[in-house]
């Protein structure tokens, strides 16, 4: 009877902190963008920056912090966008630029390869959910 009590109390455990962690995510949006990706702002010309799985982001003004976003890690989910475009799956991205251009047209701006894990199409923009790791 205990042995049962102790494996529910886990389980209830384990979705309460789903739950909130769900609840400590922020709300961004994002768009792909194709490479070249570099040189970045975190590193250069430096390709030792890029994670081999391929899972990386350029940040808006509001994650950047000066460059201090360099190096952070978030996950990722797609929460909505056009036509249904998210796949159901979250990833961790590796920041390793700010935005190009004058203004960054998201939040985020991930890789090709991490952009299509999470939607459908590459040429939206979709809402997302993201929290640091």
């Amino acid at each position: 009877m205990q042995t049962s009590f102790i494996k529910i109390s886990l389980l209830v455990c384990l979705c309460c902190d789903v739950i909130i962690l769900r609840a400590l995510a922020d709300i961004g949006t994002a768009k792909a963008y194709p490479s070249p990706y570099l040189p970045t702002r975190c590193s250069g010309k430096d390709e030792n920056q890029l994670p081999s799985d391929g899972y990386f982001a350029a940040v808006s003004e509001g994650l950047w912090d000066n460059g201090g976003a360099c190096g952070r890690k978030y996950r990722v989910r797609c929460i909505s966008g056009p036509s249904h475009p998210c796949k159901g799956e979250d990833i961790v991205v590796l920041v390793v630029d700010h935005c190009r251009g004058t203004s960054c047209p998201a939040t985020m701006a991930l890789s090709i390869k991490a952009f299509k894990v999470l939607s459908r199409f590459t040429n939206v923009q979709i809402n997302i959910e993201f929290m640091q790791v």
